[in-house]
C-alpha cells in the first residue's frame, strides 16, 4: 500500500473496471441497466428527508486502516437487523481487495431488505454507475478527490437517467463547493481523510454551513456515540453514515437504537 491510499485503491478500481469490460462491454451493460426501472423517484433521497437525523448503516468486513473488522460476517443478517432497528438506508462495500466486499453482497442485500442501498465503492468510470444499477443499488458514492467537477456533473446526469442518487463526498471547502457547482443533491463530508486515514468528526460540523440549505447533508466516518449524533443533529445534518462503530458492536441493532437515542 502506497502512502496515498486513495490513489492506490483507485488504480485497483480501474483495473477491476478494465477486467469487467472485457467480460461485458459498456454498451451491453448500459442496455441492461437502462432496461430496468429508471422512474424510481430516488428512494435514497426520500429516505434521508425525515423529521430527524437519518441513519445509513454499513455492511463492512474490512478496511485499509483497520484491517479485518468482522471475521464473522453474516451480511444478510446484519442488513436485516439494521432495517429492523430503524436504518433509513444500508451501505454495502463492494471494493474487494481492501474492504473484502463484492457486487454479490450488494445484490443479495438489496434483494433482502426494503430500504434503499448505497453502493460504497471508489467510482472511477461510468461503467460502475451502470453496474450499480444492475446490482440493485439505489445510490452510488462519488468522491470529489477522485473526480473533477466536469466528471462529477456528467456522472450525476447518468445517475439521474438511471434513477440513482449520487452521494457526492467532499473532504474540504473546495471539494464541497465543487460538489455544489456540479449539481449534487446529496453531499457527504467524510470525517476521515482518505489520503492519511486520520479522523476529525468536527469536519462535518464545520462544512455544514457552506452547503445550500436544500441539499441533503451526510456526515460520514468516526461517529461513535449519541453525543456525536446530538452534535450533528444540532448542526442540521440530514443523515449519518456509520460503519465501524456498528460492525464492531456485538449487538448491532442495540447499538443502532442507542445511537438513535432510544432506550435499549
Amino acid at each position: 500500500m502506497s502512502a496515498d491510499i486513495l490513489e492506490t485503491i483507485a488504480a485497483e478500481a480501474r483495473r477491476r473496471v478494465a477486467a469487467a469490460k472485457a467480460q461485458k462491454p459498456l454498451d451491453a451493460l448500459k442496455a441492461e441497466a437502462l432496461a430496468m426501472d429508471t422512474e424510481t423517484g430516488f428512494p435514497f433521497e426520500r429516505a434521508l428527508r425525515g423529521t430527524d437525523i437519518a441513519f445509513i448503516c454499513e455492511c463492512k468486513k474490512a478496511s485499509p486502516s483497520k484491517g479485518l473488522i468482522a471475521p464473522d460476517f453474516p451480511y444478510l443478517d446484519i442488513a436485516r437487523d439494521y432495517e429492523a432497528a430503524g436504518a433509513a438506508a444500508i451501505s454495502v462495500l463492494t471494493e474487494p481487495k481492501w474492504f473484502l466486499g463484492s457486487g454479490k453482497m450488494l445484490r443479495d442485500v438489496a434483494a433482502a431488505v426494503t430500504v434503499p442501498c448505497l453502493r460504497k465503492d471508489f467510482t472511477v468510470d461510468e461503467y460502475m454507475l451502470y453496474e450499480a444499477k444492475t446490482l440493485g443499488a439505489a445510490a452510488v458514492l462519488l468522491i470529489c478527490s477522485l473526480l473533477d467537477e466536469a466528471t462529477l456533473r456528467t456522472y450525476i446526469a447518468i445517475c439521474d437517467r438511471l434513477g440513482l442518487s449520487a452521494l457526492v463526498e467532499a473532504h474540504d471547502e473546495g471539494e464541497l463547493r465543487s460538489a455544489v457547482r456540479a449539481g449534487a443533491r446529496v453531499i457527504g463530508v467524510n470525517n476521515r481523510n482518505l489520503r492519511t486515514f486520520t479522523v476529525d468528526v468536527q469536519s462535518s460540523i464545520r462544512l455544514r454551513s457552506l452547503a445550500p440549505e436544500g441539499v441533503l447533508f451526510v456526515a460520514e466516518s468516526g461517529i461513535r456515540t449519541p453525543r456525536d449524533i446530538d452534535a450533528l443533529r444540532r448542526a442540521n445534518v440530514s443523515a449519518v453514515l456509520i460503519g465501524e462503530a456498528l460492525m464492531r458492536a456485538p449487538d448491532k441493532a442495540a447499538m443502532l437504537r442507542r445511537l438513535r437515542g432510544e432506550t435499549v
